[in-house]
């Protein structure tokens, strides 16, 4: 989806349209987003101390992690704030391409949020049972899977899948799903949002992996001209990159699913602007190998009536339990994640 026009709205004036002259002003927002969330984080971490917000840890996780017992959670509270300022203030409201990955960030983030609420130490809940956190999570990937198939002006109007390697084949390597394409966004929203969540068990592994994620599909999105889907992904980057100024091992504050639900719902919902969604198990390749590490354990735990194929999942336990840092553990999976974003880039540009 090109960017029709010369200008667009912008704090009252224009943005440009210009490729290089959106991109710097991207980028800028995203040093901008930066500074607003480290400058709001301390103020939440503190409030989330004092309100006793503090996460539970799974005793039968790895031992080294019950250290973490009490650290404040929920603190993609300030991802979803800073965002929601620099976009507000940035960005007309109205533009259906920045509203789109603002209302799934916010709406899985609320509940996100709800769910870290009922799992708090000293609480008497566990959290959401499964099947209502998986009933909401899929009544919001069903309604941004509708926006982004309905035809304008009720949603954007996308339909197609880019394939690769297929420059040369009818239609320019695009194809035409019909109404099999909101059921395949739905799903991936969901299996997204859900992959992040099992991503987010060491200090800085799920919001660093994201933040490469969304660099990559700011790329594609600015290759395309798509100016709303690259200022929300740096927007995202400089939120992230923010966040992990406080969630630096060891950990002020977790994220929690208020962060990590949004993340990969938004993350999935950019995916799709950009109309590449097919690489995205490839850009997202480390949040891919936890949920496959997960199902895997699973299956096999089931097969063969009680033994494990890891030492434990997801699987940067896995690594954990074989002797790795969590610091090693976490440097090397943000390494494996740029190298996937990389590669992504490389086949979006075929």
């Amino acid at each position: 989806m090109m960017v029709s026009g010369s200008l667009v709205p912008w704090l009252g004036g224009v943005m440009p349209t210009d490729p290089a002259e959106n991109m710097a002003v991207s980028l800028a927002l995203a040093g901008l987003s930066f500074l607003v969330t480290v400058i709001i984080g301390r103020p939440i971490v503190t409030i989330l101390r004092l309100k006793k917000i503090g996460k539970q840890i799974r005793i039968d996780g790895p031992q080294t992690h019950l250290v973490k017992t009490g650290t404040p959670t929920m603190g993609g509270i300030m991802i979803a704030l800073s965002v929601v300022f620099i976009t507000g203030v940035f960005n007309v409201a109205g533009r259906l391409s920045m509203l789109l990955p603002i209302g799934v960030l916010l709406a899985a983030g609320f509940l996100g949020a709800v769910d870290d609420r009922m799992n708090l130490v000293g609480g008497s809940k566990s959290g959401m049972t499964a099947r209502f956190k998986f009933a909401w999570l899929t009544l919001f990937g069903v309604v941004a899977a509708l926006v982004l198939h309905l035809p304008d002006p009720f949603g954007l109007g996308l339909r197609h899948i880019y394939v690769p390697f297929a420059g040369q084949w009818p239609l320019g390597g695009q194809w035409d799903l019909g109404l099999l394409y909101p059921v395949i966004a739905a799903l991936v929203i969901i299996g997204t949002a859900n992959a992040v969540n099992l991503t987010d068990g060491l200090d800085t592994l799920a919001p660093g992996t994201g933040a490469i994620a969304f660099v990559a599909y700011g790329i594609i999105a600015y290759v395309q001209g798509q100016v709303g889907v690259v200022t929300f992904c740096f927007t995202m980057v400089g939120a992230l990159m923010g966040f992990i100024w406080f969630n630096a091992n060891p950990a002020q504050v977790i994220m929690g699913d208020t962060g990590s639900l949004a993340l990969g719902a938004s993350l999935a919902t950019a995916a799709f602007m950009t109309g590449q969604w097919l690489l995205l198990p490839i850009v997202g390749g480390v949040f891919i190998a936890e949920t496959v590490s997960v199902m895997l354990q699973v299956g096999y735990f089931k097969a063969t009536k009680g033994k494990r194929l890891f030492k434990m999942a997801p699987l940067h336990h896995h690594f954990e339990m074989s002797g790795w840092s969590e610091t090693q553990v976490t440097m090397r999976f943000w390494m494996l994640g740029m190298m996937s974003g990389l590669i992504g880039v490389a086949l979006a540009l075929l």
